[in-house]
């Protein structure tokens, strides 16, 4: 697990995107995958905790249906990223880098009388094409891009960055959500919130399950 200060600490140096990322697949345990494949036609938001049907999942050859369990806060946190078309991806690479744009404009210290005006210095021909989709490599990239901004300035102050703010990855978010929810929940809620399959177990079972990750979510997320 990654220790929640390190977690806030790098969501200033990085987009609303990025952050609502990785905020919500703390309150939920998700998967980095099952993150970036989230979009408005999977969420059935019909009860008071919505569920998430990721398209694909790790035991989708197995027949076996992944249900996430989203709380309020994670709702509140979703609600302004549902405002696009049903098949839409709800975390845009795209609208990531607009935010970024926009705020390297408001705190740049040139006068728009001088300089670049926004938007100008752009290639007709970039490398790099912006997505409309993440993945969770380019994922883990906003994160570690965000990290290493968080710890230049560690060190600027004089800190050490090795101690104050280690590099962590998204998978880590899981097992942190996981961590807490076994601390005051107990280990099958805790699995439950994961998604982990007995194999073994009966459809009653995973009906229980779902129950229990339903309760997480309405306590943490």
């Amino acid at each position: 697990p990654v220790d929640e200060q390190h977690v806030y600490a790098i969501l200033p140096y990085t987009t609303g995107v990025v952050a609502a990322m990785i905020e919500l697949q703390l309150m939920t345990g998700m998967r980095p995958a099952e993150l970036c494949l989230l979009r408005p036609c999977d969420l059935d938001r019909s009860e008071s905790v919505w569920h998430y049907y990721p398209e694909k999942h790790k035991n989708i050859y197995r027949n076996i249906e992944r249900i996430v369990s989203i709380g309020p806060r994670g709702q509140e946190l979703l609600r302004p990223f549902l405002l696009r078309t049903e098949d839409a991806y709800c975390f845009s690479p795209a609208d990531s880098e607009k935010q970024r744009i926009e705020k390297a404009s408001r705190e740049r210290k040139t006068p728009l009388s001088c300089g670049n005006r926004v938007g100008t210095n752009r290639k007709d021909n970039p490398k790099r094409i912006i997505g409309e989709q993440y993945d969770s490599v380019s994922y883990r990239k906003a994160v570690r891009y965000a990290t290493t901004a968080a710890r230049k300035v560690i060190r600027k102050g004089g800190g050490d960055p090795d101690k104050e703010l280690p590099y962590w990855t998204p998978y880590q978010l899981r097992h942190t959500a996981a961590t807490k929810v076994r601390k005051e929940m107990g280990y099958e809620c805790a699995g439950a919130t994961l998604g982990h399959t007995n194999m073994s177990a009966t459809a009653i079972y995973a009906e229980r399950n779902q129950g229990l990750a339903d309760e997480a979510a309405k306590r943490f997320g």
